[in-house]
């Protein structure tokens, strides 16, 4: 130790034995203990009682001596004291560092849903004034809007799939890259309309595989008791994004051209996968104790293993899945909620401008408000079904209720707007917003049970039941364009298919679904 004092032999000090910092009114101070040690010129002798030493044992951390003196030469340091050894590692930054891993995750993985459907809703404001400049019928602008669930449609099965082998983590990434790329694409192909298509096909494959990659990381990562509450989280991500879309594309669109809203919400996607790699790089600290009991290891498979599991992986039980009438009542109930989803989806903004007479914005505006309401919903609705199961209701009972809910309330809110009262049209508004948003209660119904009867194929099982729920996407979306162009009735082209699909999916429901585990692997 560099000598920066000089002491008499007969010199005693009073030492510090050991510190912390602690934390007092904002500040740190370091509180020293009463141990007396004794300096000599020959030597630093430091006595300690065993009580003592006991504490410094159990100390973690303990921080070198600060006063003025240079830190010894064997603890390997250059002169000086460094942040690390004032104890100022304890500092959290990023905010987020102490966070349980699970919860960074699913964080993100509801941030990626945010910008999911704002690639969704997008092309819903935009196709509006590229109606206008490309001379597109109603027939044609459905034909664009449905191009999207062609390609979502394809890849529900692969991305189950490659969930299962992956891990949803990676799958999500690269399908929030694909669709953000293709997103971008959209205005450099808007006047070839079979580049259109693929363009949209392509932001449909990339979205296609988020909700088995986001269902794989809810089944390995959250127990049953959280899990109403993370699917919630994540998917109620969708009605955020809806809101920030239409709130954002109006203006975009009015200063700077439809163009742009393609191309900043596309840059969205992209600085998303670059931040999300931070969190992938923590992956190995996450806590595998703080995990339910029956979770699978949540670390993300090295391609050798995942290779060595792949052939194991390709013996699905595809003939117990449809031979369990839950599977199919499943199947049923997400046709039928997608039928009167995605068509409002896609034609509430033309339908509150032409038929309550608005401008793009303020049709945009009213647009928001069956998404927004939906958020206030899900974070109700979670709670509710979460409660119910911690308190003894069975959870096929608590799905059912939930589910009931979710297809009654826009059934007769959509009732009520399509017989001609002589509502005025805010009223009409109030209605559809009310009935939509408590749709929501879904998250706690349909889209919990994949993970509650199997969580090893849960992935798969939500790439069956939302292949067959992106068809009304193709199909309902197109058939509204053309029924329009037909009837000229809203009612008959919008509400009327989806009231027959909820009342339809509420009798299936009710008779067939469950949540009772299933082992498929034992039924064949």
């Amino acid at each position: 130790m560099s000598k920066l004092f000089t002491f008499r032999p007969d010199t005693n000090l009073s030492c510090l034995s050991q510190h912390k910092f602690r934390r007092s009114s904002n500040k740190r101070f370091l509180k020293p203990s009463s141990s007396p040690c004794l300096l000599n010129s020959r030597s630093l002798k430091v006595s300690c009682s065993i009580r003592e030493k006991e504490n410094i044992a159990e100390n973690e951390r303990i921080s070198p001596i600060v006063t003025g003196l240079k830190v010894d030469d064997e603890l390997g340091e250059k002169p000086g004291i460094g942040i690390e050894k004032l104890g100022l590692e304890n500092l959290s930054w990023p905010p987020w560092k102490n966070v349980p891993q699970r919860y960074k995750l699913i964080g993100t993985t509801s941030l990626a849903f945010v910008i999911c459907n704002m690639d969704k809703v997008n092309l819903s404001i935009a196709i509006i004034p590229m109606s206008h400049q490309f001379g597109w019928s109603s027939s044609v602008a459905g034909l664009v809007q449905s191009s999207f669930f062609w390609g979502y449609a394809l890849s529900q099965l692969p991305g189950g799939w490659l969930s299962k082998i992956f891990g949803g983590r990676i799958v999500l990434q690269f399908g929030v890259l694909t669709w953000s790329l293709a997103t971008a694409l959209v205005p450099v192909v808007a006047g070839f309309m079979p580049g259109l298509v693929f363009s949209r096909i392509l932001v449909g494959i990339g979205e296609g595989v988020s909700p088995s990659a986001a269902t794989d990381l809810i089944a390995r990562l959250i127990p049953l008791e959280e899990r109403s509450r993370a699917v919630s989280f994540v998917f109620g991500g969708l009605s955020v994004g809806s809101v920030l879309g239409l709130l954002l594309a109006p203006p975009l669109i009015e200063s700077f051209g439809w163009e742009s809203v393609f191309y900043m919400f596309g840059l969205f996607g992209i600085m998303w996968f670059l931040g999300f790699q931070f969190v992938a790089e923590d992956q190995p600290s996450i806590n595998s104790g703080s995990l339910s009991r029956s979770q699978s290891n949540p670390k993300s498979k090295s391609w050798e293993t995942s290779m060595e599991e792949f052939g194991g992986s390709l013996n699905v039980p595809w003939k117990s899945f449809f031979q369990s009438k839950a599977v199919w009542a499943m199947i049923y109930a997400h046709f039928c909620g997608s039928w009167g989803h995605y068509c409002c989806l896609s034609w509430l903004p033309t339908y509150f401008s032409e038929e309550l007479d608005l401008n793009l914005t303020e049709a945009a505006w009213v647009s928001v408000l069956p998404p927004l309401a939906s958020v206030v919903v899900t974070s109700f609705a979670s709670q509710f079904a979460d409660n119910l199961i911690s308190n003894g209701v069975d959870t096929t009972v608590v799905r059912k209720i939930c589910q009931t809910i979710a297809f009654l309330s826009p059934a007769a809110c959509m009732i009520l707007s399509s017989v001609d009262l002589g509502l005025p049209p805010w009223e009409v508004v109030t209605i559809l917003t009310a009935g939509l948003a408590l749709s929501s209660f879904a998250l706690s119904g349909l889209y919990c049970t994949h993970q509650d009867i199997s969580p090893e194929y849960a992935s798969i099982l939500l790439g069956i039941t939302n292949t067959v729920g992106a068809v009304p996407g193709i199909v309902g979306v197109a058939l509204t364009g053309f029924l329009l162009d037909s009837t000229h009735s809203w009612s008959m082209s919008l509400f009327a298919p989806s009231i027959f699909f909820y009342l339809t999916g509420t009798i299936v429901w009710l008779a067939f679904a469950s949540s009772k585990p299933q082992s498929f692997k034992k039924i064949d």
